[in-house]
């Protein structure tokens, strides 16, 4: 299974609250911080919706 490299490029200052949820519960606090996820469809929907806030590298095992 792959696993996706998701980091918080931009602040979550000015973002919309249901996207600061959104990337609070990815694991994401910090800008530059990174976490790995498994690659699902649940974590995707969640990446698409804060696409403009992260960047994600595929990492196979």
């Amino acid at each position: 299974m792959s696993k996706l490299k998701i980091t918080l490029a931009k602040s979550t200052i000015a973002a919309v609250p249901k996207h600061r949820k959104t990337v609070q519960a990815l694991g994401l606090t910090k800008t530059g911080r990174s976490v790995i996820k498994n690659d699902d469809a649940a974590i995707r929907g969640m990446i698409a919706s804060v696409s403009h806030l992260v960047k994600v590298e595929e990492i196979e095992d």
